[in-house]
């Protein structure tokens, strides 16, 4: 008898992405989808979640249905970007677009202030993470401090997973693990919502039923399954955020086993077997239950060599070819990556990039490889913070894997072997992964996703990288102040054109 198949979507900064899956893992079929991302000021970044999370998911699941054919579908799971927040109506329509995870700093006002009124060691105790431009809390102060009348009319919280998962099954569940990034409106150690914290940011909010991400929230009704092509009555889970789907898609599950996800942002997942809070980073709940995470966001990585790619011309394949024939340091220069701001494990809004050593003689390829450099620098200085490296494997995911240039730097930088397994881009994939145990399949993780690469490190280039790094590590601190003072200008700036 057929299993039946397994569906799994992820709705991502810059795109989103299916695939269709058979019981041993094995990818029958592959659909993406790219989207914008509105940028409508400064520092500020969000989603129109009908246009973008709910058109790209039935656009994606009607491509890989087609696929499928008369064979039976046997659950289907959804991530997405996070921690976001949307606000809804008691009906689930979005009242503005969703404000996104910590590359939107609007809330830095609204960070110091909830911080000076529960205390810094109060919510790291309790919620696991300092407060952050990662924080959900201070985004829903901001909204009704600054959209009151958006504010004032939400009842429902949102993210982009659960948002797909109420327009399917009609459940308004969240996962415990993107519950657990809403600082501080979770409380890690009891496993569930700090209620009297969560009403102080958001007093008319009704709080979502939470889950785990290996469990079903519901079923396709009968409205979603016309709109989507889906069965009625297919499991969905509660979905999660993308990085943890793809984090379980690599094997990333027992004690020191890391996630580097090269991506729009870089980020950093590693398991840990009990809430263990570190300055500067988030400390979290797993994919899977009675699993904790510590995590790192950095604010931009793959956006930088778009943006660059985007100013100097050309395709990526050849930038990177070109890169990889630079020189360890990038014939003299050192990239600060805070184009955004940074998110850990420097906790800076108002940070900015920096390009030091720039002469008249570096041109496009210098420039690439001094991205790549540069946030391979911040992949150490969050390990670094992270804790001794010892028993920690490094698992290499995303789509910045591709052409090896990227996680060779890496490793030589960081002096760490990095795992790369068969598929690497793989949220959807994990996904898939999830939606197999919360229907029973109990699938073996290692043989549905094995490692296909080992990347290790040269050690001629990490001597090199070491004197870097140390340089790397003291340019923040050297020009802080005049990046604060740019940033103010910006915003400034950005007001009176507004």
């Amino acid at each position: 008898m057929d299993p039946g198949l397994l569906v799994g979507t992820d709705i991502g900064t810059s795109s989103s992405k299916g695939v269709l899956v058979g019981a041993d893992g094995t990818i029958l079929a592959r659909a993406g989808r790219a989207h914008t991302t509105s940028r409508p000021r400064p520092g500020w970044f969000e989603h129109d979640a009908e246009h973008v999370w709910w058109a790209g998911f039935t656009a994606l699941v009607r491509e890989l249905t087609a696929v499928a054919g008369d064979r039976p579908l046997a659950g289907l799971a959804v991530s997405g970007i996070g921690p976001v927040l949307l606000p809804a109506d008691a009906a689930g329509r979005p009242l503005r677009p969703a404000i996104l995870y910590g590359v939107d700093t609007r809330a830095s006002a609204e960070i110091t202030e909830l911080t000076g009124e529960l205390g810094e060691e109060s919510i790291v105790e309790r919620s696991g993470s300092a407060l952050s431009s990662q924080a959900v809390g201070p985004k829903w102060r901001w909204l009704y401090r600054h959209e009151p009348e958006v504010a004032q009319r939400a009842e429902l919280f949102l993210m982009a997973s659960s948002y797909l998962a109420l327009r399917l099954t009609g459940e308004y569940v969240l996962d415990h693990h993107s519950a657990s990034q809403c600082d501080p409106m979770y409380d890690l150690r009891a496993g569930t919502w700090a209620e009297d914290w969560a009403r102080l940011v958001a007093p008319r909010v009704t709080l979502p039923r939470l889950a785990w991400p290996t469990e079903v929230a519901g079923t396709v009704t009968a409205a979603a399954a016309a709109e989507t092509g889906l069965p009625q009555g297919l499991p969905v889970t509660c979905g999660t955020v993308d990085a943890w789907a793809e984090a379980a898609s690599a094997g990333v599950r027992a004690p020191g086993d890391t996630m580097v996800m090269y991506g729009t942002t870089m980020f950093l997942i590693q398991t840990v077997a009990r809430p263990r809070p570190v300055p500067g980073l988030w400390a979290t709940n797993g994919a899977f239950p009675g699993t904790y995470s510590l995590a790192a966001g950095m604010a931009t990585s793959g956006a930088i060599t778009d943006w660059l790619r985007e100013l100097v011309g050309g395709e990526f394949a050849d930038l990177v070819a070109a890169a990889g024939d630079v020189p360890a340091g990038s014939r003299g220069l050192l990239m600060l990556p805070y184009f955004a701001g940074e998110r850990t494990p420097v906790p800076d809004p108002a940070a900015r990039g920096v390009l030091a050593g720039l002469t008249i003689s570096h041109g496009k390829a210098d420039l690439y490889r001094a991205a790549l450099e540069g946030t391979a620098y911040g992949v150490r200085h969050n390990l670094e913070t992270m804790g001794p490296a010892e028993g920690r494997r490094l698992v290499a995911v995303g789509g910045g894997t591709q052409g090896r240039v990227w996680t060779q730097i890496v490793s030589d930088v960081t002096r760490a072997d990095q795992h790369v397994p068969t598929e690497t881009i793989g949220a959807a994939f994990g996904d898939a992964l999830l939606a197999a145990i919360a229907v029973g399949m109990a699938p073996d993780i290692g043989a549905w996703n094995p490692i296909a690469e080992v990347v290790r490190p040269d050690p001629a280039r990490a001597d090199v990288y070491d004197e870097f790094y140390a340089r790397y590590r003291a340019l923040y601190p050297a020009t802080v102040d005049v990046a604060h003072f740019l940033a103010g200008q910006q915003q400034r700036a950005a007001d009176h054109e507004g």
